[in-house]
């Protein structure tokens, strides 16, 4: 039997969600919940590697078993494994052909910047800080060279595995409400680092440190060199992991807690 999990984390205590030697990963505390759960060995696959310190409101991953569990079981029983900030929030029993990674059409994420003087104090970790005033507008008219079907080369990181860099991206709009930059992309895939170094290289712009052409030189340029320096994980969330209608996958995609913030 194969199953799909829904899950939401908070990536602040984790260094990221692939299992790694002698860190607290994501993975880790999933598989070993489900272990518990299933009385078996567990692998999950996942929609989406995050790196440390980032968040996901809307994770898919799957695995199979033998066990037979009810859903509320999968959900609520495997939770009361879990540490604080990771929880399961759905589960479905999906086809043989179903793959997490390989059957999605799309994948979104939000990255926010606290704008301000001041570091926030209650937002930490869950936000990005940055005190010098920003220009949404010109960030938003540099960000429309990214749109469509691209080689990023200058937007993966050096350790990014990836056999191509190109990739396709279907949406990239900033808004700001009050002290928050909201910077929503969806695409495709994402190479490694690639949202975080694309933040990194509006944040000049935004300054006026940088013309908005950059971004298309940049981007030309397809040298990781060229581009700016990488932004923090804090503040990247996984907002939603789009599969066809078929699989029956929740949309994710939680509004009420961006409500808080």
């Amino acid at each position: 039997m194969k199953m799909a999990l829904g899950i939401e984390y908070d990536g602040s205590t984790f260094s990221g969600w692939q299992r790694q030697p002698h860190r607290a990963t994501v993975q880790q505390v999933v598989e070993t919940a489900l272990q518990r759960i299933a009385q078996q060995p567990i692998k999950v696959v996942t929609a989406g590697r995050t790196d440390a310190r980032v968040h996901a409101l809307a994770q898919v991953v799957h695995f199979t078993t033998d066990t037979t569990r009810t859903l509320y079981s999968w959900v609520n029983g495997t939770n009361s494994y879990l540490p604080q900030g990771v929880r399961v929030i759905w589960a479905r029993v999906v086809p043989d052909d179903f793959d997490a990674r390989y059957s999605a059409i799309s994948r979104s994420y939000r990255y926010i910047i606290y704008n301000h003087t001041v570091r926030p104090a209650l937002l930490a970790g869950r936000v990005s800080w940055y005190h010098r005033v920003l220009d949404v507008a010109k960030m938003q008219q540099a960000a429309q060279y990214w749109l469509g079907e691209h080689d990023f080369s200058s937007m993966r990181a050096a350790s990014c595995q990836s056999k191509s860099a190109v990739r396709e991206i279907t949406a990239l709009k900033l808004t700001q409400d009050r002290r928050f930059i909201f910077i929503d992309v969806s695409a495709n895939a994402f190479l490694q680092h690639m949202i975080r170094n694309m933040v990194g290289t509006l944040l000049p712009i935004g300054y006026g440190d940088k013309p908005v052409l950059w971004a298309k030189e940049i981007l030309d340029a397809k040298n990781r060199s060229t581009a700016g320096a990488t932004a923090l994980p804090d503040g990247l969330y996984l907002r939603k992991v789009v599969y066809p209608d078929r699989y029956k996958i929740p949309p994710g995609d939680q509004e009420w807690l961006y409500e808080l913030v």
